[in-house]
């Protein structure tokens, strides 16, 4: 296990080779394996980038994202702006297709409403509208419906945590109640923990995702 100072150094670096982020912007801090990212930078799209970028390290246990979002002059958007081009993403999202799905902007913070059936639609929508200029944040509010039949939810994510080469299917218990999933055990490493998370949320019928995996590296 590697000190704070030497994760310090592994993020900054990190963050200074994306190129989709601006390093001198952000401060980082560490705290027991736990990354606290500051500052001030333009675009969602740059802090969705700096925290998957930090979550990546190996030996970080959890990220806590406090970077501002305040888009500059050049990328400054009215709210109407920004409805009509989450709408267009939207519309044009294939994933979307057929869902009821619509949005609200107040002072570029985009709000996702509506219903789908499946969790990859739920957050298709997010990524629909994530990189457009002059949003925020984004608080999505879509609920998912599916018929749910629980006995096959846990089925279906033991297969899939078995077929994962991500993590080791055999550190991660599942439970399940109606279309809401819980799991619990050991992973190596947030990027495990994230694989886990995902690979649970592919099943049909799941509505929802307790997390409540430990990371011992």
């Amino acid at each position: 296990m590697r000190t704070d100072k030497e994760l310090q150094q592994d993020v900054l670096t990190a963050l200074d080779w994306e190129p989709g982020v601006h390093a001198e912007h952000i401060g980082v801090t560490i705290d027991a394996g736990v990354v606290t990212l500051q500052g001030t930078i333009g675009t969602l799209r740059e802090k969705y980038l700096a925290e998957q970028t930090a979550r990546n390290i190996r030996d970080v246990r959890a990220v806590a994202n406090d970077l501002t979002v305040a888009p500059d002059r050049s990328t400054t958007r009215s709210d109407t702006e920004i409805a009509a081009a989450v709408a267009n993403a939207i519309e044009w999202d294939s994933a979307l297709n057929g869902t009821a799905v619509k949005a609200v902007v107040r002072n570029g913070w985009v709000t996702l409403e509506g219903s789908v059936g499946w969790a990859y639609q739920r957050d298709a929508a997010e990524r629909a509208v994530r990189n457009l200029t002059g949003i925020r944040g984004i608080s999505n509010a879509i609920a998912i419906h599916p018929a749910v039949d629980a006995p096959r939810v846990k089925s279906s994510i033991a297969d899939t945590f078995q077929r994962n080469a991500r993590f080791d299917a055999d550190r991660v218990h599942v439970e399940t109640h109606g279309g809401t999933v819980t799991l619990t055990g050991t992973v190596r490493s947030l990027a495990e923990l994230d694989a886990a998370v995902t690979a649970a949320w592919t099943a049909p019928g799941v509505t929802q995702v307790n997390e409540r995996l430990v990371v011992m590296p």
